[in-house]
């Protein structure tokens, strides 16, 4: 029988540290022993307490539960032999990386929060202590990773050993949900020109009157369209190059300390940016975002383009080469459109309207489609409908291979640690 049990690793180190930050924030005193000892390392009631907390609250469970405070202790037992381990395999891990992964989870906390502002009203630090208080538990979380990424790419599975998980575990695999094989076409309305033209001249006038000596922060709490950094006065935070647009980020990086660039366009409209610092390949920025609204005319247009395109598919063109020159989906337009397969309970309900009444090989007619806090339409293609059915060989290898492979892993990490509890000495103290 297949379980699925929480694992302990790069998530629960991510949600400790979460829980961590909110036990400061509360002001919680906590008189802390040690639970283990695992070589030079030490487990705390508090590391155990705030793991336990970050688990039941994932996984549903409950917090009190005997057996999951156990498996949570060994489990970061495990991790700590392997931080052990990697440690004396001298694995190395770069400031880089740190500060990288570091940045990123950061940022992370700061999206939840609403900004970095509010989230160091939340946790009642400011962000530079954060990054100088889990630079370290970050380091070991990326050692940890490192080494078992590394032994993990050595695993593989062959036919035979699909074929022998399957027969072991065929009474217990799920079954598979109807699912269906989809590729679309999708357009963002295009506003008309005279609108972003008119877009442009305001924000040049902003840009002006900043130029002249206006408050930057004030005025894009007074004139930005987006909500998340306008209370903060345009701020953004630090960040590297791949979190933003293509030409947000080569403005932003083309800048030097308190330049403030012209209009750039992107998707989301006209973006007025100030870097406020740089550090190596991070920079902090803060912008004034002036989007450009759409009309219906617009609507109109883009679902007359998709009408002409799906006439076009219909009369025998090639639905794929289509989507690869028009489609405005960066995702999926260089694979024809192509969206995989996706299971009925993986499709939102109101598009689930829609292909009930489709038949393999029909494509719709145009259908909206939100899109962050904006939309588009796009027509989609049934490409094939596969029934609900109990997993087997023929239909679901890749499936099987993947469980296999996760299946011969999992077991040869047990094997990877009991040899290490072995070899490093540890301790439970409780």
């Amino acid at each position: 029988m297949i379980t699925l049990q929480p694992k302990i690793g790069r998530p629960a180190a991510f949600f400790a540290l979460l829980l961590i930050l909110c036990s400061s924030v509360h002001g919680q005193t906590v008189i802390d022993r040690i639970v283990a000892i695992v070589g030079k390392e030490i487990i705390t009631q508090s590391d155990l307490n705030l793991t336990i907390q970050s688990m039941a609250m994932q996984n549903k469970l409950d917090p009190e539960s005997p057996e999951l405070r156990s498996r949570i202790l060994d489990g970061l037992i495990n991790e700590k032999l392997i931080l052990a381990q990697a440690i004396e395999d001298s694995v190395v891990v770069t400031n880089d990386e740190v500060t990288d992964r570091l940045d990123r989870q950061i940022k992370m906390l700061a999206q939840q929060a609403g900004s970095e502002q509010r989230l160091e009203e939340l946790y009642n630090m400011p962000i530079s202590r954060m990054k100088r208080d889990f630079r370290e538990l970050i380091r070991n979380q990326l050692m940890v990773e490192k080494i078992r990424q590394t032994r993990q790419a050595a695993i593989t599975v062959t036919r035979r050993d699909v074929e022998e998980f399957f027969d072991a575990h065929k009474d217990s695999l799920p079954t598979i949900p109807k699912e269906y094989e989809l590729s679309h076409i999708f357009i963002k309305p295009k506003p008309d020109s005279s609108v972003v033209q008119a877009v442009y001249k305001k924000a040049l006038a902003v840009l002006d009157s900043i130029r002249s000596g206006g408050d930057f922060a004030g005025f894009a709490k007074r004139y930005s369209s987006d909500p998340g950094s306008a209370r903060g006065g345009g701020d953004l935070g630090w960040f590297r190059r791949g979190v933003f647009e293509k030409e947000f980020e080569e403005a932003a990086f083309a800048l030097k300390d308190s330049e403030i660039s012209r209009p750039v366009k992107t998707s989301y409209g006209y973006h007025i940016i100030q870097l406020i610092e740089r550090r190596g390949e991070s920079v902090h920025t803060r912008h004034i975002l002036f989007s450009i609204q759409q009309s219906s005319a617009d609507d109109d247009s883009t679902v007359a383009e998709l009408n002409r395109l799906r006439d076009s598919v219909l009369a025998g063109a090639n639905f794929a080469v289509l989507a690869g020159k028009f489609s405005d989906d960066p995702d999926s337009k260089d694979v024809g459109g192509d969206l995989g397969k996706i299971g009925v309970d993986q499709i939102e309900p109101s598009f689930m309207e829609i292909l009930k009444t489709m038949k393999q090989g029909e494509i719709s007619a145009p259908v909206k489609v939100p899109l962050g806090t904006s939309y588009g339409y796009h027509i989609v293609w049934v490409r094939s409908i596969t029934p609900e059915h109990k997993m087997n060989l023929d239909q679901d290898y890749h499936r099987l291979e993947r469980l296999a492979l996760q299946f011969k892993t999992d077991q040869d990490f047990q094997r990877w640690v009991e040899e290490m509890r072995k070899n490093i000495y540890w301790e439970k103290k409780i």
